[in-house]
């Protein structure tokens, strides 16, 4: 299946607690580097078909304008979301089923500040 999607960036300004965040509430281990005076942290993405980095660097401001990620949140999303505001995020729209009926979504500010979502089919 092609994917129109191949790469993601969440802005940090915190690397270590954004980290933190993700790593909780995806049950994930994040690898942290350093490029070129770029701190970022990649999300596995071994068998997967798109990637994600969390970065701190200049020009890479958190925000709760703009696009949205959905992020797989597994079977049932409500679990990963109750994970949200124990580690330092914000939940600001519960778990909603989709209009189509295909599915949930949820939508949360991370721990800087950045609106993402979660997706999942129960």
């Amino acid at each position: 299946m092609k994917s129109y999607i191949s790469m993601f960036e969440i802005p940090a300004t915190d690397i270590s607690r954004a980290i933190n965040f993700y790593e909780a509430l995806l049950d994930i281990k994040i690898d942290k580097m350093d490029v070129e005076g770029m701190q970022m942290g990649v999300l596995p993405y071994e068998g997967q078909v798109v990637t994600g980095v969390i970065i701190q660097a200049d020009g890479y401001k958190p925000s709760a304008d703009g696009v949205t990620v959905y992020l797989n949140a597994g079977e049932n999303l409500q679990v990963v979301l109750d994970k949200v505001e124990k580690n330092g995020g914000q939940v600001i729209m519960p778990k909603t089923a989709h209009a189509d009926g295909s599915g949930y979504f949820a939508v949360f500010l991370d721990s800087e500040g950045n609106k993402m979502a979660l997706n999942s089919p129960n």
